[in-house]
C-alpha cells in the first residue's frame, strides 16, 4: 500500500508523526529515507512525542543509535548512513527490531539486506524550504493496517 503525505511546516511534520507515534506497536519498524535535512529527525521528534517520550531528540549520526526508554515504547533511532562497509550482525542493530521498542531507521538502504521483511517506509522529499512530500509505503499486513490507521486519523484527508 503507497500514500503520499504533504507537510506545509516543521509543525505540521510533527504532528503527522505525532499522531503515528500513538498508533505504533512493539516491535514496530520505520525506514527513513530522503536528503540530508529533508526533516528525517524532525519527523522522529514527533514519533518520539506521540510515544509520549518527553526527552531531546537528536540526530543518531555519529552515535549510530540513540535509545530512548521513558515513554509508552522504547524507541530506537538508527542511523546507518556510515555502515555501508560494516555488517548489522556485528553491530547487533538486528537485535533493536525485537527488543520491544520501535525502531526508526534513517539511511535504511545502506542495510537493505539486513532488514526485517516487514515494515513501513517514509521517503520525505523537500518541496521548498518549509513544504516536505511524504511517501509513505507499508511492507505486510501490519503496515497496511498501520497507514490506513494513519491515513485515515489525519483530519485533512
Amino acid at each position: 500500500m503507497k500514500q503520499v503525505f504533504y507537510s506545509n511546516s516543521q509543525e505540521e511534520t510533527v504532528h503527522f508523526a505525532e499522531k503515528m507515534g500513538t498508533l505504533l506497536k512493539p516491535s514496530d519498524v520505520i525506514l527513513l529515507e530522503g536528503d540530508l535535512g529533508a526533516g528525517k529527525t524532525t519527523f522522529t521528534k514527533g514519533l518520539a512525542k506521540g510515544l509520549g517520550i518527553d526527552k531531546v531528540i537528536k540526530s543518531p549520526t555519529f552515535t549510530i543509535v540513540r535509545e530512548y526508554k521513558n515513554g509508552r515504547l522504547p524507541l530506537y533511532h538508527m542511523d546507518v548512513y556510515r555502515l555501508e562497509e560494516a555488517s548489522i550482525d556485528e553491530l547487533g542493530l538486528f537485535e533493536y527490531f525485537d527488543a520491544g521498542g520501535v525502531s526508526v531507521v534513517e539511511w535504511a538502504h545502506f542495510i537493505a539486506s539486513e532488514l526485517p521483511n516487514t515494515y513501513l517506509k517514509l521517503t520525505i522529499k523537500r518541496v521548498s524550504d518549509e513544504k516536505r512530500e511524504f511517501i509513505l509505503e507499508s511492507f505486510g499486513a501490519r503496515y497496511d493496517q498501520l497507514l490506513a490507521e494513519v491515513i485515515n486519523n489525519d483530519s485533512r484527508n
